[in-house]
Parts: C-alpha cells; structure tokens; sequence
C-alpha cells in the first residue's frame, strides 16, 4: 500500500470516529432540549447527563487530528477548501464554542445550565454543526469550487441550488439523531432504567425510517451530481448491501428489546461500510477533479512522520477511550446514578 493510500485511510478512520462519537454527543444535545419540550425531561434528561459529562471533553479530539492530517498529508487541500468554506468553517468553530461553553457551564458552574434558552442553543447547535459539515461532503463531489482571476470561489448559486446539497445535509441531521438514540437506547438498557429505555427506544425506531430513506436518496442524488463517482461506488455495492443487511438486523433487535449492545455494534457496522465504501469509490480524488491524493501528496520524509505520528494517535486514543468508557460511562455504579468507587 502506498503512502498516500495509508494516510488518507487514517485520515477517514478518525473521521469515522468523530462520525460516531459527534453523533452520539450532538444527538443527545437535541433529544436533551427536546425532553424538556416534551415533558420526558424527568424521564432521560439524567441518562443523557451521565453520558455527556465524562464524554463531552474529549470529542472533537478526532476532528482536530483529522484537520490538521488534510492539511499535512495534502497541502492543496488547505488551498481550495481553506478560502471556499471560510464562511460554514467559521459557523462551525462558533457553534462549537457555544456547545463547549454550555457543557463547561453545565458541569464545573456553581448552577446548573438548566435555562430553557441556554437549553435551546444547545439543543440547536446538536443539529446546526452536523448539518454545516456536512457540506464539505457535497462540495467535494466537483463543481461548486472554482478559481477566479486566481482566487478560490465557492459558486453559491450551485452550492444551495443542488439537490445533492441538501440530501447531505438531510442526511446527516437524521443519522445524528438516528445513531444518538440507538446508543441511548442501549445505554438506558444498560443501566436498568426502564422509562428512559421506553422513550428512547421510540426515538430511535423513529428516526430509523427517515435515515435508511435518506441514504437511498443521497446515494442516487450522486449520479446526478458525479456520474463517475457513483459508476465507483456501484463497483463495491456489496459494501452498500452489507450496510443495509445491518441496519436491518439493528433495528429488528431493537424493535425486539434484545441485545441492545449488539444492535449499537450493527449500527456502528452499517455506518462503516457506507463511510468506506463511499471514501474508498471517492478515491483518488479529496476535491473532484482538483484535489487528487496522488498530486497533492506530500513529500516522503514528512508523510513517514505524519503516519507514525498519527498511527500512534490511534493507538493511544482507542485506549483511552476503552478506558473512560469502563471506568466511566459502564462501570456498574456509574452507569445506575453513582458514582465510581463508591459503595
């Protein structure tokens, strides 16, 4: 394998571990406001709490590995997409740092961020940050960043006028909510809290609908957007069956009440191969047709540093998540309401 394929492929791994953990965290943001709406707030508003609070810190840890890998491994990526998506870049790090002041306010301030506003924003912010990157998506099928007079422009027009665009952004707002509730669904199981389990697992039945609808639009959108991009992707359709084979098998077990812990591991699953089977038919190109892994790579000394280095990211982060989650989010007195190492 070559360089160039051995970095995007960490790149995309860590992408798909903020894909998970972000959509978790974000969803749970919404369905944490929407209780409040709703009246369940006595019903899962303390099950949400018990996993953000040990969570919350630590989640944007892979989309900083993975910006700052682009801009290493491909600098022409920094070129086109740095100027053209200043604009939902910068929306982005400002909801970001609403979320983080609201989570820092809620967990060491003398009183809680119980306010319906401060509630609001961050229930808001759960689905404006999924939806704002998830234009990147969009814009990296071609035709929408171009160069003028030897600047980089993003065509507006062809931005919000692409119905590919907004199955992107459908998409990502129903499978943040969608992944949110099935490992809340699971987590409330898990620590034996049988109301919060009931509504939650409404939520995920919900939201399953809408994001296996979703797919299928966003995926036949592609042909008309990128008609090679989607000729790729029909080349490892398996990857594509083996997704749906199981979001089936997840929502039947969840539809069932069993084995709540491998319905989450067929989610995560069904949301791997539709991520690798749609980086690896997006390949060799990051922008089509500007940006190309192989063009855009950087020299050989620095690649062989940037992969060690993020290589050993992966190896010290993957533990570390391991490790919160078993002295944390499923240590048997934790994930029940106390906390660790009490009696």
């Amino acid at each position: 394998m070559s360089y160039e394929l051995v970095g995007i492929t960490v790149l995309w791994t860590f992408l798909f571990g903020y894909l998970i953990i972000a959509s978790v965290d974000f969803g749970a943001g919404f369905f944490s406001y929407y209780s409040v709406l709703t009246g369940h707030e006595n019903k899962i508003h303390d099950i949400i709490q018990r996993y953000l609070s040990p969570v919350w810190e630590v989640t944007n840890v892979f989309l900083i590995f993975f910006v700052v890998g682009l801009v290493g491994f491909f600098p022409d990526s920094a070129y086109y997409y740095g100027t053209a998506l200043l604009i939902p870049g910068s929306l982005v790090t400002v909801l970001l740092a609403l979320r983080g002041a609201y989570y820092a306010y809620n967990t060491y301030g003398s009183s809680k961020a119980n306010n319906k506003t401060y509630m609001g924003i961050y229930g808001a912010t759960g689905l404006l940050i999924p939806a704002s990157l998830s234009t990147i998506l969009a814009i990296s099928e071609g035709g929408i960043i171009g160069e003028s007079e030897g600047k980089v422009v993003l065509n507006w027009a062809a931005f919000f006028g692409n119905p590919y665009t907004w199955s992107v952004i459908v998409l990502a707002l129903v499978s943040v909510l969608y992944i949110s509730a099935m490992f809340l669904a699971f987590y409330a199981d898990k620590a034996g809290d049988r109301r919060a389990f009931e509504v939650l697992r409404g939520y995920a039945l919900l939201w399953s609908g809408p994001t296996i609808l979703a797919c299928v639009f966003a995926f036949f959108q592609i042909n008309r957007q990128n008609p090679e991009h989607y000729a790729h992707m029909l080349e490892v359709a398996w990857m594509f069956i083996a997704s749906l084979a199981c979001f089936l098998g997840a929502v039947a077990l969840v539809w069932k009440k069993r084995r709540l812990g491998w319905s989450f591991l067929l989610v995560m699953l069904q949301f791997a191969f539709a991520w690798y089977g749609y980086g690896r038919s997006h390949l060799p190109y990051i922008l089509y047709k500007q940006v190309s892994i192989h063009e855009s790579f950087t020299n050989e000394t620095m690649a062989v540093a940037l992969i060690t280095a993020f290589i050993a990211g992966l190896c010290i982060l993957i533990p570390s998540l391991f490790l919160l989650m078993r002295l944390f989010l499923f240590d048997a007195k934790y994930v029940r309401g106390s906390s660790p190492g009490k009696g």
